[in-house]
């Protein structure tokens, strides 16, 4: 038996039986046990969180590091920090926007060699599905990827193509013989094709131009391809930043009867709306689209029904001048948006405005999150024997992004201005310290592979 090195006690800490006074055991970077607020063994160290809320650190499965070969994009060092200043104490790299991709066991040992030393969280990696590369699945499976992506549209980058249904008929079968997960970008390219021809020439400028070139109907197409696909090949599949209110019954009825089927949705979704975009403020767009108000609301209701299992930030950044600023061409500028950081203000800000608590929270952006990739019995809960991952945080103070606050390598947001509810005081990862307002330490992160 080890004695107890640290407590963490606060009155609101989230445990597997609800929400209250409590004080956390760590030992050896493990919570040895939870135990009532007063119990502090002598000579443990004491983290007094007081009436801020104790969770579990955040796990964050989409997540576009994009190195090596993209480091002017992003890249561990500087997406790891983001992740700890966010809570965040586990994220899940893409295949994608890193060169090489991640889709032979030879690219990932190399992504692998570049995320050296450079880890301020736990990461785990996403191997790719793209067309002629099937004989290379069970290599990156057993190298130790905690499944596979891949995209129904073109991805955006040339070294990532995307999988016709004669692709995925090939490569389904081995992830179903492996037992890996499947996560798809969920749009075909068919409606938006259409779309995109009989648009003319319209502004470019104009968020509503953008919007009708991604309709819903791509969305739907391909949620219901992946459903037939499922049940025919046994396959489980993960629909990615799920935008389309229209597809969720599909999802509803699929889960109803028992396909091995779940999505996600993202904070972009959940917070804007498309009436709300201005003229060129390309920093909003994303693949699939911010939608309309209303649909934000039915994928809020899904969100709480649990048709969607949870919300992770597809964090998809790049340097800024990609997102064309000053011509404002949404047609033409790159697509994706960062918040890493700010996942948790932005969820907990709008959950609370629709009556959610801390512990839909918990679930939705640490417990169902590491459920998916296979981390259930060390991250994404306060509980005996689970790694010490935690983050205290505020859930009554306010504050105004701004640019500078942001650690990703490049601060271009469109939440920059927003005012949220929720700041992170601290972050542990194993029971060490690598955040504490505004400072941080380490990097003490490590790579999680699925075997360990």
């Amino acid at each position: 038996m080890h004695p107890v090195e640290l407590v963490i006690r606060g009155r609101r800490v989230v445990t597997e039986h609800g929400v209250g006074p409590a004080s956390v055991h760590v030992t050896r970077g493990y919570i040895s046990s939870i135990s009532i607020y007063e119990d502090v063994p002598a000579a443990a160290e004491v983290v007094e969180a007081f009436d801020s809320i104790v969770m579990p650190g955040l796990i964050d499965t989409h997540v576009h590091v994009n190195e090596p070969g993209r480091t002017d994009w992003e890249g561990f060092e500087t997406a790891t920090r983001a992740a700890a200043a966010g809570g965040v104490t586990t994220i899940v790299d893409m295949p994608l926007n890193s060169i090489p991709a991640t889709t032979t066991a030879q690219a990932f040992e190399e992504k692998l060699r570049s995320a050296s030393d450079k880890l301020h969280v736990d990461t785990a990696f996403w191997g790719g599905v793209v067309p002629g590369n099937t004989s290379e699945l069970a290599k990156l499976w057993n190298a130790g990827v905690v499944g596979f992506k891949c995209f129904l549209i073109h991805s955006g980058v040339d070294e990532f193509p995307n999988a016709l249904e004669g692709d995925l008929r090939e490569a389904m079968p081995e992830l179903a013989r492996l037992g890996a997960l499947l996560i798809v970008h969920a749009e075909l390219p068919g409606p938006v094709e259409a779309c995109c021809q009989a648009m003319g020439n319209e502004s470019s400028r104009s968020y509503e131009t953008f919007l009708r070139s991604r309709p819903r109907e791509a969305e739907n197409q391909a949620v219901e391809l992946m459903i037939r696909l499922c049940r025919e090949t046994g396959c489980r599949v993960h629909i990615v930043h799920h935008s389309s209110a229209d597809a969720l019954s599909m999802l509803r009825n699929a889960k109803r009867f028992g396909l091995p089927i779940t999505a996600e949705t993202c904070p972009h979704y959940l917070h804007f709306a498309a009436e709300e975009i201005p003229e060129g403020a390309t920093e909003f767009k994303c693949c699939p689209p911010i939608r309309e108000r209303a649909n934000r609301e039915r994928l809020w209701a899904a969100v709480g029904d649990g048709t969607i299992d949870f919300v992770v930030s597809d964090h998809s950044p790049c340097p800024p001048e990609m997102k064309l600023p000053q011509a404002g061409d949404f047609m033409k500028a790159w697509g994706g948006i960062s918040s890493l950081q700010l996942r948790l203000p932005i969820v907990w800000t709008d959950a609370r405005a629709r009556g959610f608590t801390v512990e839909d929270l918990t679930k939705w952006l640490c417990r169902e999150p590491a459920r998916q990739v296979g981390l259930e019995t060390l991250k994404g809960r306060i509980k005996d024997g689970a790694d010490a991952d935690i983050v205290i945080w505020n859930p009554d103070r306010e504050f105004k992004v701004e640019a500078s606050m942001l650690q990703h390598r490049h601060k271009l947001t469109p939440y920059n201005g927003e005012v949220l509810r929720g700041v992170v005081e601290k972050t542990f990862l194993r029971g060490q310290m690598v955040y504490d307002d505004g400072r941080f330490f380490g990097p003490y992160g490590r790579v999680m592979l699925r075997q360990r």
